[in-house]
């Protein structure tokens, strides 16, 4: 059996390029272990992207669907020469991928037998996403999105959460196939980030998102004039390289989130695992993942008017955080734990393909 990864384009600033260097070698180790099962693990990429993103996005709209297309070429040639056997897996880390479609397509009328599963991030489902944002709930976008689902034999989603807000749209498809609550392949973090734990820290609080409307950054900027004997940093307005990025992490003491849009959420991870306290709403997926410690109500940020209410409640919990920093550490250390068992490991996800052969 041959693993074929689909992989989403890799931003040196993103996990996306971690997922390039480490996910073959993570997933060559698991299925390795029963020397019948895998022949050898296959990238499947689409070259080099843009790595200016559309302002506010994930990736860049355009350069996305070159990407696409290049990996579509590849596949089809695969088909074309008959590399593609009976058995072998394909695991998309983007689910959303229309080439999944056309990927489904060629197999079935080939006659190989093959198995697909997706990842799944987001989509217009998720009203505070850039497709729901934007397109909503056009016919065509979801029945792409319904069709996609379809297509894999196993949808992976990193949090119950997520998994609700899907099925919100397209109860009918995840009836007749159940998704799959798995942990994201990103145990790397856990030796990758230790040269930055036990760095001095300052009194520095981060804002690590996107600077995108459903991160609401324009709150972070506010209680940065509100409590100017703390430093606060937007971190995206640094254009910092990822090696800049993780030592400012690792000088923090407190990374912050209003999001109205998480369906995981890894910054406020790589915070914990450098010792940063995450201050995070209780809702999204925050509510399943955080511990109660480290989870504001979350009406104090659902709108910048709920949180001008609620201003002297984050500020007083704000100034909590920093002033009893050290009386936080253990339980930091008990959040990492949860984070790195439940969410941030890929062992569920390797075995499903593994059971699947």
């Amino acid at each position: 059996m041959t693993v074929y990864i689909v992989d989403i384009e890799a931003v040196d600033t993103r996990y996306t390029k971690q997922w390039k260097e480490h996910l073959p070698d993570q997933l060559q180790k698991a299925l390795i272990q029963d020397v019948a099962v895998l022949d050898e693990v296959v990238v499947i990429s689409g070259g080099d992207v843009p790595q200016a993103t559309t302002p506010g996005a994930f990736l860049n709209f355009g350069g996305t669907n070159v990407y696409k297309s290049k990996q579509l070429e590849q596949i089809g040639k695969y088909f074309c020469d008959g590399i593609i056997k009976n058995g072998d897996y394909f695991i998309y880390t983007d689910a959303w991928n229309p080439t999944v479609i056309q990927l489904r397509y060629m197999a079935e009328l080939l006659g190989v037998d093959i198995r697909i599963g997706g990842l799944w991030h987001a989509g217009s489902y998720d009203p505070q996403d850039f497709l729901g944002r934007l397109i909503g709930d056009k016919p065509w976008v979801r029945n792409a999105e319904r069709s996609m689902y379809d297509c894999y034999d196993h949808n992976f989603f990193a949090t119950d959460f997520h998994i609700d807000l899907f099925e919100e749209s397209f109860r009918s498809s995840m009836v007749e196939k159940e998704p799959v609550r798995v942990g994201w392949p990103m145990e790397y973090l856990q030796n990758s980030l230790d040269a930055y734990k036990g760095m001095n820290k300052r009194d520095l609080i981060l804002f690590p998102h996107r600077i995108a409307p459903e991160k609401q950054v324009e709150i972070f900027r506010d209680l940065a004039q509100s409590m100017p004997e703390y430093e606060f940093v937007v971190c995206q307005e640094q254009q910092l390289s990822k090696d800049e990025y993780h030592k400012m992490l690792g000088e923090a003491k407190l990374v912050f989130s209003a999001n109205l849009q998480e369906t995981l959420g890894i910054s406020w991870y790589e915070g914990a695992l450098v010792d940063a306290i995450p201050m995070v709403p209780d809702r999204l997926s925050y509510s399943e993942m955080a511990l109660t410690m480290f989870k504001y109500p979350s009406e104090w940020t659902e709108s910048y008017d709920k949180y001008l209410l609620h201003k002297d409640n984050i500020i007083q919990s704000v100034h909590d955080y920093m002033k009893n920093y050290n009386q936080y550490l253990p339980t930091i250390q008990d959040q990492v734990s949860k984070l790195d068992t439940n969410f941030f490991s890929g062992q569920e996800l390797y075995k499903t393909i593994r059971d699947s052969i």
